[in-house]
């Protein structure tokens, strides 16, 4: 039989909440941090708590931020005139590793998705909206996930969109369907890019 130590398995139980984290390995992450000394437990519990308390939406693009307006929004160099639209913060970290582009972003913190009970009211879409109140967005590039839900939330963004006179386009599949743009290369997503289509 298994001994249980109950601090241990409590701090494993919680690893295992985090996503891609698996019993095992939520077993030896809680492990590893009973070994540290305690100095490095506490400046790792304070990394948690610091990132927790700080770092928020950018009021502009909702991607996160340490600041009320994020790196890129404030960026003078970024083109106002291309908005490109993500599913999560990550992918937009993704798209910047390509170097290819230098519009600005919009992270719709997750996908249309009827079956788990997400609307549209549970995105970020009104804050989109809102963003083309200036006129100064000429093309928005849906770069959601190529899944079934990524792409009937960028059909359903176009249609909000297209009616605003903006033109409207998608990433070419350079992207695997059912993948994540979070785990694509830089060579397939700047292809994606140069290659997007209108919707």
């Amino acid at each position: 039989m298994e001994q249980q130590i109950a601090p241990l398995a409590h701090l494993a139980e919680q690893f295992g909440r985090l996503p891609g984290i698996g019993r095992k390995s939520a077993q030896r992450l809680a492990y590893a941090i009973v070994t540290m000394p305690e100095s490095e437990a506490k400046a790792f519990a304070d990394a948690i708590l610091s990132a927790q308390r700080t770092v928020r939406r950018c009021s502009l693009c909702c991607d996160w931020t340490d600041q009320e307006i994020c790196a890129v929004c404030r960026s003078a160099k970024r083109d106002a005139s291309l908005l490109c639209v993500v599913e999560d913060p990550r992918d937009v970290a993704a798209i910047e590793r390509t170097h290819e582009y230098h519009g600005l972003f919009h992270v719709l913190h997750g996908v249309i998705s009827p079956l788990n009970g997400i609307g549209p009211e549970d995105l970020t879409v009104k804050e989109l909206l809102a963003r083309f109140e200036d006129a100064a967005v000429r093309e928005v590039i849906m770069a959601t996930n190529p899944t079934v839900e990524g792409e009937a939330t960028a059909i359903y963004l176009s249609r909000l969109i297209k009616p605003l006179g903006v033109r409207v386009s998608r990433l070419a599949y350079g992207v695997p369907v059912g993948a994540d743009l979070e785990y694509a290369d830089e060579v397939t997503l700047a292809r994606a890019l140069e290659g997007r289509r209108d919707i």
